[in-house]
Parts: C-alpha cells; sequence; structure tokens
C-alpha cells in the first residue's frame, strides 16, 4: 500500500517551498559548523592556559588565528568572523585584567584586541579567497580532461563509424546499380559486406553501452553454474567467419564456474578480436584451457608484436591501443577487464616483444565455491 503524500512528506523530512533540500538536514550542517568553531575556540584558549606562565598573555593572543583560519578554509567567511570575533570575546574574559569580565582597564588591551580582530578578519579574506581559487582551478582542470576525454571518444567513434558506413553504402550502391549486371555470387558478396559491417557497428554501440554502464556502476553479474567448453562454444560462435582461425584446446576435467554467461561471453569475444587483429591471416590464435583447483584458466596467445612491458597493464585502459597503435577504439580489453571483475575473474596480459602476447583470464571454480544454479 502506498503511503499518502502527507505521511511521504512527513517521513521525507521537511522541505522548503522550491523543492530543496529537506531542512533537517540543513539545519543538521549548521550546527555542526557551528559546534566546530566552537570547539576551534575552546582548543586554543585551552592552549593559552597552558602557555600563559612561559609567556607573555598579551602576545599569545595570536594563537587564535589557529582558530580562525581552518574556520575559513573549511566553512568560509561568515564562519571564520563569528570565531575571530568570538575568539577576541574570549581572550578578554579570560586572560586580560580585570578577569572574568568584558571590561578593560588598560587602553593598550583595546588596541590589541582590535588588531587582532581586523588581521583575523583579513587572514579569513585570504583563506577564503584561496579556496575559491583552489576549487576553480580544479573544476577548470576536471573540465579540461573532460574535453580531452570527450575529444578521444570522438575521435575513435568517428573513425570506426566512418568505416563500416562507407562499406554499407558502397555495397548498397553496387545492390543499387542498374547499370553493372551483377551475379549472384557478387550479390552475395555484397550481402555479406552489409551483414558483417551492421554487425561491426552493432559491437561499437555494445561497447560503448558496456563501457558506460561498467563505469556508472550498474552491470551487476546474473551468476549461474556454466561449464568452460560451453562458454568458449558461445563465443566462438559470436565471431564468426574468424573462428576458423582459433585453434581451441579443452581441458575434460574441468570444473564449472559460477558466471554471468552473456559477460563472459563478451570478455573472450573482445580478447580473441583483439587477438586476432594483431595477428596476421595466416597465424592461428591459440585457446588453452587448463584448471589449478580453485580456479579454470583460459589462455589466449596470439602471434602478433607483443606487448612492451608498460603495456601489460595500460592496454585494459579505455581508448588505449598499446604501443603498436592499431584500428578501433580501444574500447574491448577495457569492457573485458570490467565484465571479468563483476564475476570475481582476473584478467591480466604477459608477452614477449616480437612473440606475441598471452592474455589469461581466470575463472573461480564453482568447486571452490559451490553454490546453486538460478
Amino acid at each position: 500500500m502506498m503511503a499518502s503524500p502527507r505521511l511521504q512528506g512527513i517521513s521525507g523530512g521537511t522541505r522548503n517551498r522550491n523543492g530543496g533540500r529537506p531542512l533537517v538536514v540543513r539545519t543538521n550542517t549548521l550546527l555542526t559548523r557551528i559546534a566546530v568553531s566552537v570547539a576551534a575556540v575552546a582548543v586554543v584558549t585551552g592552549a593559552i592556559f597552558a602557555l600563559k606562565h612561559a609567556a607573555p598573555v598579551l602576545s599569545l593572543g595570536v594563537l587564535y588565528i589557529f582558530a580562525v583560519l581552518p574556520v575559513a578554509i573549511w566553512f568560509g567567511l561568515p564562519y571564520a568572523v563569528g570565531v575571530a570575533v568570538g575568539s577576541m570575546l574570549a581572550f578578554n574574559f579570560f586572560f586580560l585584567p580585570p578577569v572574568h569580565t568584558f571590561a578593560l582597564r588598560d587602553s593598550a588591551n583595546w588596541v590589541a584586541l582590535a588588531v587582532y580582530l581586523v588581521t583575523a578578519v583579513v587572514v579569513s579574506e585570504l583563506a577564503t579567497r584561496g579556496r575559491r581559487r583552489a576549487f576553480a582551478a580544479a573544476e577548470a582542470d576536471a573540465l579540461r580532461r573532460s574535453d580531452a576525454a570527450k575529444t578521444a571518444v570522438l575521435h575513435a567513434v568517428s573513425h570506426d563509424l566512418r568505416s563500416p558506413l562507407t562499406a554499407i553504402r558502397v555495397a548498397a550502391g553496387g545492390l543499387e546499380s542498374g547499370s553493372v549486371a551483377l551475379g549472384e555470387e557478387d550479390s552475395a558478396a555484397l550481402l555479406e559486406t552489409i551483414r558483417l559491417e551492421t554487425a561491426r557497428l552493432e559491437r561499437l554501440v555494445a561497447n560503448l553501452l558496456d563501457l558506460s554502464r561498467l563505469e556508472a556502476g550498474v552491470a551487476p553479474a546474473k551468476r549461474e553454474l556454466w561449464p568452460v567448453d560451453e562458454l568458449i562454444s558461445r563465443a566462438l560462435e559470436s565471431l564468426g567467419a574468424e573462428a576458423a582461425r582459433v585453434e581451441v584446446t579443452l581441458d575434460g576435467d574441468a570444473p564449472l564456474v559460477n558466471v554471468d554467461a552473456a559477460q563472459l561471453e563478451r570478455v573472450l569475444v573482445n580478447v580473441l578480436e583483439n587477438a586476432l587483429r594483431f595477428s596476421s591471416p595466416a597465424d592461428p590464435v591459440e585457446l588453452v584451457v587448463g584448471s589449478t583447483g580453485d580456479e579454470v584458466l583460459v589462455r589466449i596467445s596470439d602471434h602478433g608484436p607483443g606487448l612492451a612491458g608498460t603495456d601489460a597493464e595500460r592496454i585494459f585502459e579505455p581508448f588505449e591501443h598499446g604501443r603498436t597503435g592499431g584500428e578501433g577504439t580501444g574500447l574491448g580489453l577495457a569492457i573485458a577487464r570490467g565484465f571479468a571483475e563483476a564475476n570475481g575473474c582476473r584478467l591480466w596480459a604477459e608477452s614477449t616483444p616480437g612473440a606475441g602476447a598471452a592474455f589469461t583470464l581466470a575463472l573461480p571454480s564453482a568447486a571452490a565455491r559451490p553454490t546453486l544454479v538460478r
């Protein structure tokens, strides 16, 4: 049963007329800042009590700056002015004769308090300006990095969009052209080009969506028990004709794994596509399955140029291609690691430069952590 709007308003706290944050939250924040400000004055007052026998009391009043300055940095000028005034009153009441009153006998004490108050206000204003400038610089830096990231995304995506769209347009134009007589094989080849390039576009869009979901933390794994060979079979089927270049060695004794099949399929497909991209068409890509008892290891090796030592981790960052550059958006391996970690798996790269790269996916064995099939 749904609560009435009135009950919802009571349970959610009183809100202002503009629909802003609850007034209870704002009141709590105000009280917290006031309490911290009072505590700062009390701490410095205690320090002056401890030091008054070691130094002239009048010279110790400057210590209240250490109460004013942090309050100015954290909460701003209004609170700092309040601390400055409170500090002046506390110093007068506890330390300047006659003590425990706000009266002053010596006019020099009036001058000292006035100088202190002005100094505290000026320091507070300078600290507040410094904080504002630091925030402005941080915002400008964040905006600059955001613009750089957007530029990188647009550059990568525009390149990957242009190539398949051009191929689709050319193939469609050939099919529509009445000036050229096409045989059945030629028409089938053009249709296959359209199909493959359309699938390429779908993968690009899926990669961008997957990356945004992973970064937002909204890609939960729906785990079930699966045999590793079936996950590999699904991944090879997604590769299409390129799967013929993959040499698979399975382990018949490998235990079941508890993973999200769709996400692990994406992991395997992305790693295999990366290996195929950097291997020549004449070289196979090896996929070997092994087991250590606690984990099932899937090792994918290519015969490409390999990785530099610093690239073994960097290639898992979005939009990274490693030292060899290459085509594509550079999202595949980043998404692969993201989905692997979402399923409690590990994915890492190893390489000998010039001898190819090897990617190892470690999946926790369901035998080590038994779970029920959902």
